[in-house]
């Protein structure tokens, strides 16, 4: 069980909270993307993270064998089925498939069931 004392500075300052989110450790996700990892299990289950997309950045086309849920926290992201302004929630159910880019920049809460798969050569 989470609780409050050991939760991530971040959250408990408020993931609305640019200040907050900026003077997190940020590492190497994708080329032009950086993550900062809230939780992550070994075995590439269950993970939570803040993406940070620079502009222009893409993730390549993955698919999801497991729940993923989405949300904008700043800027704006696109994917195949359309374009996400900040508050908006996206969920991509299992089986779904995407590539996933930010033409002005965001940042975004993922959370996974499961680690998607990346197609080779994206």
């Amino acid at each position: 069980m989470t609780t409050i004392t050991n939760l991530p500075a971040v959250l408990r300052a408020g993931l609305l909270n640019a200040a907050a989110r900026d003077a997190l450790d940020w590492v190497p996700f994708r080329p032009g993307v950086e993550a900062h990892w809230l939780h992550r299990a070994p075995d590439g289950g269950a993970a939570a993270a803040l993406l940070r997309y620079a502009p222009g950045s893409d993730v390549p086309r993955h698919a999801h064998t497991g729940r993923e849920t989405i949300l904008i926290l700043a800027g704006r992201q696109s994917d195949d089925t359309g374009t996400y302004d900040a508050g908006t929630l996206v969920v991509n159910e299992p089986g779904t498939e995407h590539k996933v880019r930010s033409d002005i920049g965001c940042t975004a809460l993922l959370i996974w069931e499961q680690a998607p798969r990346l197609f080779e050569g994206t």
